[in-house]
C-alpha cells in the first residue's frame, strides 16, 4: 500500500471517529433549541402547577411549548427541560442559583404523534408537512450513526485484509450518514421555524439554536470529508494497481 492511500486512509478514520462522536453527543444532550426569557415569579403554587402540565403524559404540543418559552427551556431529540425557581417562599425572589433544571423525556409515542395545524387544538386538523419533519429529525440522527458504525466495520476488514478496495463501500456509507446527518438538521430547522409561526415567542423571549445542534451541523461535513478520502484512497490505489498489473503482463 502506498503511503499516500494509508495517509489518507488515517486522516479519513480519524475524521470518521469525530464525526462519530459529535454525532452521538448530539443525539444524546438536550440543546438542540434553547430559549432565553425573563427569570419569573416565585410561587411555588405556579411552579407546581406549570412543571405538573409540562411533565404530565396527556400535555399535548402547546403546553409543554407554553412552559418552554417561559421558564428558559432547552429542547433536544429525547428530552425537554425548563429551569424553574427552586426556592418556595413567595418573599424571597428567585436567584440565579437558586434555579433547578426539571426534564421529561419524550416517549416513543410522543415522537409519532400527529401534529396539528392549530397547536394544542385536536380539532384543527393534521398537519402532516410538521408531522414527518418531526418524525425525520428524530429518525434520522439514528440512521446517520448506524451507517457510520457499519461503515466503521467494513474498513476493520479492510485492515485485517490489508486491502483498500472495500473502502470504497466505507465511503459510500459515509457519504449517505452526512446526507441524513443533513437532512436532520434541516427537517429541525423547518420544523422549529414552522412551530415559531403557529406559537409567536412572547415579549422578552428569544430563541437559539444550541450547541448540541452546532454538533450534528460540524459532524455533517466531517463525515462527507470522510467518505471522499475513502473513496479516493481505495479508487486511486486499485487503478495503479490495475495500471501496474498491466504493465508487468506487457
Amino acid at each position: 500500500m502506498d503511503n499516500r492511500f494509508a495517509t489518507a486512509f488515517v486522516i479519513a478514520c480519524v475524521l470518521s471517529l469525530i464525526s462519530t462522536i459529535y454525532m452521538a453527543a448530539s443525539i444524546g444532550t438536550d440543546f438542540w433549541y434553547e430559549y432565553r426569557s425573563p427569570v419569573q415569579e416565585n410561587s411555588s403554587d405556579l411552579n407546581k402547577s406549570i412543571w405538573n402540565d409540562f411533565a404530565s403524559d396527556e400535555a399535548d404540543e402547546k403546553t409543554y411549548n407554553d412552559a418552554l418559552f417561559r421558564y428558559n427551556g432547552t429542547v433536544g431529540l429525547w428530552r425537554r427541560c425548563i429551569t424553574i425557581p427552586q426556592n418556595t417562599y413567595w418573599y424571597n425572589p428567585p436567584e440565579s442559583h437558586d434555579m433547578v433544571t426539571r426534564c421529561m423525556s419524550f416517549t416513543l409515542t410522543e415522537q409519532f404523534m400527529e401534529k396539528f395545524v392549530d397547536p394544542g387544538n385536536h380539532n384543527s386538523g393534521i398537519d402532516l408537512l410538521r408531522t414527518y419533519l418531526w418524525r425525520c429529525q428524530f429518525l434520522l440522527p439514528f440512521v446517520s450513526l448506524g451507517l457510520m458504525c457499519f461503515g466503521a466495520l467494513i474498513g476493520l476488514c479492510a485492515c485485517i485484509c490489508r486491502s483498500l478496495y472495500p473502502t470504497i463501500a466505507t465511503g459510500i456509507l459515509h457519504l449517505l450518514a452526512g446526507l441524513c446527518t443533513l437532512g436532520s438538521v434541516s427537517c429541525y430547522v423547518a420544523g422549529i421555524e414552522l412551530l415559531h409561526q403557529k406559537l409567536e415567542l412572547p415579549e422578552n423571549v428569544s430563541g437559539e439554536f444550541g450547541w448540541s445542534f452546532c454538533l450534528a451541523c460540524v459532524s455533517a461535513p466531517l463525515q462527507f470529508m470522510a467518505s471522499a478520502l475513502f473513496i479516493w484512497a481505495a479508487h486511486t490505489n486499485r487503478k495503479e494497481y490495475t495500471l501496474m498489473k498491466a504493465y508487468r503482463v506487457a
